[in-house]
């Protein structure tokens, strides 16, 4: 085996994984891969590997070290660490969570509501200190959160490695004692009415498909299994409505899915169906008096909204609420005693509208910026007039309203403070519609500092995912403003696979017709390129998942288009890991990619999977990231992609990979640990760009 250590840092030389190839055949084709052995993590060769790219990395990047620490301290400064999220109400109390200085992980608590309804005078309860959580571990993530209807449990989940594998456990609030209940592999988790019986799901140990649901009444021994859902392509779910009338247990694929319910104050008691399910038929529930709320899309890809009565659920009965639109998608439903909120998207961008329920008027809150995302914050209650929701721009911290819903009278209640000199007023958002070379407008949106925008191109950094019907909405970021600050145009490519501009725009992204996502990228790179925005050897190119999929294939396809990409835990040995039903997720993805057991789904994914489109090339400067306990895209894909990549690049630009050894598919957890990894990205980019300190 050669060594595998990095050269000094002086001259740094890059390390070589070992050749054992494996042979891959099927229909007709024999694909010879090298570094199939990078798979086996009990390999030491394979730590081995992993940590020489990690040293490799820090040896060619080292120059560049004063400058991420000094972005790392600027980022770091732009934030208000002892910040606090805004309370809201359930069953007598006021929940929130909390940061402290200097400290990574928020504070989860809560608070009475008072007499006069205020809360700021009342003892402060600690619910979790994810802190104490997180001590001694490298990674610490909650994932379920549900307070029992009484107020006296607390059934919360745990992920303490990154692989997304959840142990629930149960907290009296009470005695702040936990209990002995301890459950692995926990996916969702609902209360029933009587505080007493505990509903969740638990995925499947060989493909982390979430595929059965469980009763446990606690204080018992075991638990009671409700449903094992067989089919693999299908995942289940469990929730209380926020009516608090009913359970339901979601059964659902990418294409179709199916809902079941039982009355919540009845938790022994048969779950029934709403509608069986069909083939290309998705739909969710709500409930309402006596009435369900079924958003569906049996009569068209934007989904339409129908009424029925609890006691007859069946197609019979179902009366329309709200027709198909051709051009709204509707995305989902908030429901209330007197209120109903959509939201839909119209042309890519969000919107809510709120209706009365009481006498039908309807009414859109108005937005004004040219590109914005809205997100649903904690509405708990059901007898509730007021809605609280979330709103950011790429140059509007994310805000939080309270909307009335029966004045319209809106009230700001926090937006996420920006410390320093921060002014919105000198940042620009666009909206632009770039044709796609089949005339298809493809929206991108942008942001860039005004007084450092000149008249010839720019440096910028364009985004993309595009995939699963994922809307790509833009965000605020007080860490990018380092980028602005420095004249670096950002940009986002709402690419066709995902669900941007509705479902119409998944399909077009997907199955036979994915190759539309890339060559989208690369016609809208080329679109700011001939509008005078940037230049080749100024821009650079980022995408996460499936949008490191997106990265692998453009720097296939056009690699002279770009300067740097940045793929971060990317989908790049496709066709490998779409041919392996063993592996997590694989068979449910089948809807999203094709299945390459079948020739024609084989050749799909054969035109695009970037590690078998690899070539003898020139490539740009590539900065790949993955993490050891990934369990969404498993951290040997980007190892044999890098691998295989070195052998045959024609260039002498940078190609790095970097292995977080102690996180999962979101990277770091802690929040100072996550702005330290930006910062490394931002170095290593603004340098390629020619940009410094």
């Amino acid at each position: 085996m050669p060594d595998l250590k990095p050269a000094l840092p002086s001259s740094p030389v890059p390390p070589v994984a070992p050749r054992r190839p494996t042979a891959l055949t099927l229909h007709g084709e024999t694909r010879i891969d090298d570094y199939f052995w990078l798979r086996d993590k009990d390999d030491p060769a394979t730590i081995a590997y992993l940590e020489a790219e990690n040293g490799y990395a820090a040896a060619v990047t080292a120059p560049l070290k004063p400058f991420e620490d000094a972005l790392f301290e600027e980022m770091r400064g732009r934030i208000k660490e002892d910040d606090a999220s805004v309370p809201y109400r359930l069953a007598g109390f006021y929940y929130y969570s909390r940061f402290e200085t200097g400290r990574q992980y928020p504070i989860l608590c809560r608070k009475p509501i008072g007499a006069d309804g205020g809360w700021q005078d009342a003892a402060e309860q600690v619910l979790l200190d994810v802190n104490a959580l997180a001590r001694g571990r490298e990674f610490m993530e909650v994932g379920e959160f549900e307070v029992s209807p009484d107020g006296r449990w607390l059934a919360f989940s745990t992920d303490g490695t990154g692989f997304r594998q959840y142990r629930l456990q149960v907290k009296d609030l009470a005695t702040g004692k936990l209990l002995k209940f301890r459950r692995e592999r926990v996916t969702s988790v609902a209360w029933a009415l009587d505080s007493a019986t505990l509903f969740f799901t638990t995925e499947d140990r060989r493909t982390k498909r979430s595929n059965q649901l469980w009763r446990h009444r606690l204080g018992a021994d075991g638990d009671t299994l409700v449903h094992e859902e067989k089919d693999e392509r299908f995942n289940v779910d469990v929730y209380l409505s926020r009516s608090e009338g009913y359970l339901f247990h979601q059964i659902g694929s990418h294409t179709s899915g199916e809902v079941r319910y039982l009355a919540a104050d009845k938790p022994d008691g048969r779950w029934r169906v709403v509608a069986r399910r069909r083939a290309e038929v998705e739909y969710t529930v709500d409930h309402r008096g006596d009435e369900f709320w079924i958003r569906i899309n049996d009569t068209g890809r934007n989904f339409r909204l129908v009424k029925t009565p609890v006691a007859a659920t069946g197609r019979e009965h179902w009366q329309e609420v709200l027709p198909l639109r051709s051009d709204v998608a509707l995305e989902g439903i908030d429901l209330f005693r007197h209120f109903l909120v959509r939201h839909e998207r119209v042309r890519g961008l969000n919107q809510l509208v709120v209706t009365d329920l009481r006498d039908g008027a309807s009414h859109a809150i108005a937005f004004d910026e040219p590109a914005y995302s809205l997100g649903v914050e904690a509405n708990a209650e059901f007898d509730s007039t007021v809605y609280r929701y979330g709103y950011e721009s790429m140059s509007t911290p994310g805000t939080v309203y309270d909307y009335d819903m029966a004045t319209r009278v809106q009230t700001l209640r926090k937006r996420r403070p920006v410390l320093g000199d921060f002014d919105p007023a000198r940042y620009a958002s666009e909206r632009l519609w770039i044709a796609a070379r089949d005339g298809v407008e493809v929206p991108v949106s942008l942001v860039y500092r005004k007084d450092r925008r000149g008249d010839g191109p720019a440096p910028l950094w364009l985004e993309g995912y595009g995939a699963y019907g994922m809307p790509n909405d833009v965000y605020f970021s007080s860490g990018r403003l380092s980028l602005l600050d420095r004249g670096v145009v950002y940009a986002v490519a709402h690419v066709r696979g995902g669900g941007d501009l509705g479902q119409a725009w998944h399909d077009a992204g997907k199955m036979a017709s994915k190759m539309n996502t890339f060559t989208d990228f690369i016609d809208v790179a080329e679109g700011l390129v001939a509008r005078g925005y940037t230049a080749p050897d100024r821009l650079a190119i980022e995408g996460g998942s499936a949008g490191g999929l997106l990265m692998g294939v453009v720097a296939n396809l056009r690699p002279e288009l770009f300067r740097v990409v940045v793929s971060e835990v990317p989908f790049v040995d496709t066709l490998s890991t779409m041919l392996d039903a063993s592996l997590p997720l694989t068979v449910g993805e089948y809807e999203e990619w094709g299945n390459p057991n079948r020739r024609e789904q084989y050749g799909w994914i054969r035109a695009y999977s970037p590690y078998d489109n690899l070539a003898a090339q020139p490539y740009p400067a590539i900065l790949v990231k993955t993490s050891l306990h990934d369990s969404q895209v498993m951290y040997w894909e980007p190892a044999k992609y890098v691998a295989r990549l070195r052998t045959l690049k024609t260039d002498a630009a940078p190609l790095l990979l970097v292995t977080n050894m102690g996180a999962g598919h979101g990277g770091a957890s802690g929040r100072f640990d996550r702005l330290r990894e930006v910062a490394f990205d931002y170095a290593f980019v603004l340098d390629r760009l020619g940009i410094g300190r």
